[in-house]
């Protein structure tokens, strides 16, 4: 036991090097987003404001509401900008582990994944967000006044991107699952209902409850799960 304890001490040192400086990459650069917190916040407001012109400012209805949403807007562009400095630190761990063909492996599965996140997390604030967003204040009107909350509205904009920026991940998981042999584009088919049940469950916590927007986070995951099934088939390895 104790001989196992000291063959795996130089890993834990590793690793915990690595965490520390995975954490401070992101102290700083949460540090940093704090600094023009505001003009982040202002870039995060515009497509609501975009959604329903009359709407100039949002409230916030706590005395420490603006402060603690400020904070966890700086965390999570801070999360986003030393995510490279997250993904080199991981894979400096895990590299000398690998023989060469793996390593070009992890290279290809660690380009993509980041590529497919930003791209999803992309799509949700310029395409899916602004249209969501019209839909909502289209309720507005001469007997009805929209005052949205500063903390609730980043929130969701948060969960948005954040679901969406995974849900891109998908089509690529069950790809390399396909192409590895492991399960085959034809199970992914045959348990549809089953996923497409667990995607509205998912996509009902993310929104919190709210069931149009369940609606609408939904139908563009079942179009990623649809995808993922059509890769399979197409370039989904043979062997199992």
């Amino acid at each position: 036991m104790l001989a196992a304890l000291e063959h795996f001490r130089p890993h834990h040192e590793e690793l915990r090097r690595r965490l520390i400086r995975c954490f401070l990459a992101i102290a700083l650069a949460s540090c940093l987003a704090y600094l023009g917190i505001e003009r982040i916040a202002d870039f995060f407001m515009q497509p609501l404001f975009h959604a329903y012109p009359p709407l100039h400012k949002l409230v916030y209805t706590r005395l420490t509401e603006a402060f603690i949403t400020y904070l966890k807007l700086s965390l999570l562009v801070g999360v986003i900008l030393s995510f490279p400095v997250l993904l080199y630190q991981i894979w400096m761990f895990v590299a000398p582990g690998l023989l060469d063909d793996e390593r070009r492996l992890a290279r290809n599965i660690v380009f993509w994944a980041t590529f497919l996140f930003a791209g999803g997390g992309l799509f949700a604030f310029f395409i899916v967000l602004p249209r969501m967003l019209a839909f909502f204040m289209s309720y507005a009107g001469p007997n009805l006044e929209p005052l949205p909350s500063l903390g609730l509205y980043l929130t969701f904009v948060g969960r948005m991107v954040l679901a969406l920026g995974i849900s891109f991940e998908i089509p690529f998981l069950m790809f390399m699952i396909s192409r590895a042999g492991l399960v085959s584009a034809k199970y992914f088919a045959r348990k549809r209902l089953y996923f497409y049940i667990a995607i509205v469950v998912l996509a009902f916590l993310l929104t919190a409850g709210e069931v149009t927007a369940t609606v609408l986070l939904s139908l563009p995951l079942f179009g990623l799960y649809e995808t993922g099934i059509l890769l399979g088939k197409i370039f989904g390895g043979k062997n199992k």
